[in-house]
Parts: C-alpha cells; sequence; structure tokens
C-alpha cells in the first residue's frame, strides 16, 4: 500500500492574472456543476469487507450514512479494484455524458489519483492465528518471533504479495515459511478473505498477515476455528500502520469540504461501523489499539 504526496497546481492564480481575470473566471462560474440527484460511489463489486453489490461492506454503510446526511439516494458504479480503478470509475465519463461515480470511499490518505480527503480512520496490518493450535500467547508479531526457532521454522505464514508482510518475512529469515498469494489475482470471484475463510480455517495455513479490516472482518465470520486477532508491530523501514481517506476529483474543492464535513459531524457513526466489521483501529485520534 503506497501514500504518495498529492501537489496539484490551483487555477486560483490564473484567474488573478491580470490579463484573464475575467475570461477565465467567468468560464470557471459557467461550468459550475449541478445540483447532485444522488451519492454516485464508486466501488468493487466483491471486495469485503469493503463492498460489494449487495451492499453488505462497510464503505457501503458510510455512503449510505452519507446519502441521508446529504438527502440523497446512494447509486453505485462498481469495477474490479485490480489495475486502473480510478481511472475506470471515477475519472469515467464518456461524451455527452456525466461522471458515473463522484466519490471513493476508502483510498490511502495522500493517494495522488484522487483528491484525497483528510483521513476517518488509521488501521494496520495483523497476524490471524487459530486459536488452540500452538500460539495462543502470541499477542503481536513481537510474540511471534520471541517463539523458539524450531517452532518459527514449522509455521506456515500465508501473505499477499506487494505487501509489508513481505519485507517483515524477508528482514527475520521467514521467507521460507511464506505462502504467497496474488492480490492481483485476475479472477472476478477471487476476494480478499480468502486467505483466512478458506485457506486458514482448513488449516492450510498456521498464521495469515493481513490488512486489519480484511483480518478483523473475516475472523469474524469464521465459527470455527476460532481465530485470534494480533497487530504487526512496526520496525524501522518496515511499516504496518496506513491512514485511510476518501478521494473525490480533482478540481471539486467545495464536494471535498462537504465531504469532509460529513467525516467531522459524523464520526461517532463512523467509528461505530467501523468496529462493527471488526477494523483494528489504531492510535488515539481513530479509537483504541487492537487488542
Amino acid at each position: 500500500m503506497t501514500r504518495p504526496v498529492v501537489f496539484r497546481a490551483r487555477t486560483v492564480a490564473a484567474c488573478a492574472a491580470l490579463t484573464l481575470v475575467s475570461g477565465l473566471c467567468q468560464a470557471q462560474a459557467a461550468d459550475a456543476p449541478p445540483a447532485r440527484k444522488a451519492l454516485k460511489v464508486c466501488q468493487d463489486p466483491n471486495n469485503l469487507p469493503f463492498s460489494d453489490t449487495e451492499g453488505r461492506g462497510f464503505e457501503n454503510k458510510l455512503a449510505e450514512l452519507f446519502g441521508k446526511e446529504l438527502g440523497l439516494p446512494v447509486t453505485y458504479y462498481s469495477f474490479p479494484n485490480r489495475l486502473a480503478f480510478i481511472r475506470n470509475t471515477l475519472r469515467y465519463k464518456l461524451p455527452g455524458e456525466d461522471y458515473r461515480c463522484d466519490i471513493v470511499m476508502g483510498v490511502p490518505a495522500g493517494f495522488d489519483q484522487v483528491s484525497a480527503t483528510k483521513p476517518y480512520y488509521r488501521s494496520t496490518y495483523v497476524m490471524v492465528y487459530p486459536k488452540g493450535k500452538g500460539l495462543d500467547g502470541v499477542k503481536d508479531s513481537n510474540g511471534l518471533l520471541a517463539l523458539p526457532p524450531e517452532q518459527r521454522k514449522k509455521l506456515r505464514i500465508g501473505l499477499y504479495d506487494r505487501s509489508p508482510a513481505s519485507d517483515w518475512l524477508a528482514r527475520h529469515a521467514l521467507v521460507d515459511q511464506a505462502v504467497v498469494y496474488h492480490i492481483l489475482n485476475p479472477d472476478p470471484a477471487q476476494y480478499p478473505g480468502e486467505i483466512i475463510e478458506r485457506d486458514l480455517a482448513a488449516g492450510k495455513l498456521d498464521v495469515a498477515i493481513v490488512w486489519g479490516p480484511i483480518g478483523g472482518y473475516f475472523a469474524k465470520r469464521v465459527s470455527s476455528p476460532e481465530l485470534v486477532v494480533a497487530p504487526m508491530v512496526g520496525e524501522p523501514g518496515v511499516k504496518f500502520d496506513y491512514e485511510m481517506a476518501m478521494g473525490v476529483r480533482y478540481g471539486e474543492p467545495e464536494w471535498k469540504r462537504q465531504v469532509e464535513g460529513l467525516i467531522d459531524s459524523r464520526r461517532g457513526e463512523i467509528d461505530a461501523i467501523l468496529r462493527e466489521f471488526g477494523v483494528p483501529l489504531v492510535d488515539a485520534s481513530y479509537g483504541a489499539r487492537p487488542q
């Protein structure tokens, strides 16, 4: 998960230029968007716990909360969140048509493909393991490292590629224990919780290291065996916790301010939805550190 830095030149400077003030500013006023008739959300159709076509994800619940507050119906435009998701959703517009959707409910803070709002939660990567299988004393990733070497060498540790878990395993000489899954799987039926709901629950893995919302949600869905969720602890050069924001198109500052106002005013409801879905929230600003 990357956290790119956003920089965008603003046309307000051009409006101040003596030779272009009148024409440019009048053109911008003429291009003002019409009043919204719906809260149009860009989503992945099969990406629980975030979103799906049945509206079961926490981003769906947040969209419903915002739609109610705005007095607007919620509509969705779906596209698999693989490569070019933003280009095919938030930026997708055919000649003579309006944009298909106006907001992405979850992006990394500072994600430069969108105009990212202020963060609305911070979570962390977690490890998930079955209770009663020899790891019950492990409270975080440091506890896993403290296991006897002979026990660590027998672990089958599932993780998605392109994640901080890869660097962590390499740093601690656990690469041979890795079972790697591809996060950009071309199969539209693939979903991120498979690693837990299918393979960890079936005993094919001893531990899964995943992004916190995925781990917290799918650990709750598995009834047998009982699963434990424990946070990964960051180290110099290996970061596990990230802030998440919402994303709108560049050039729509009023819409962005409106969304940020909703984030501020509905903070209690947002946190309640996140906790309902088992999202591990970290630091004092966003909630309690996962236990």
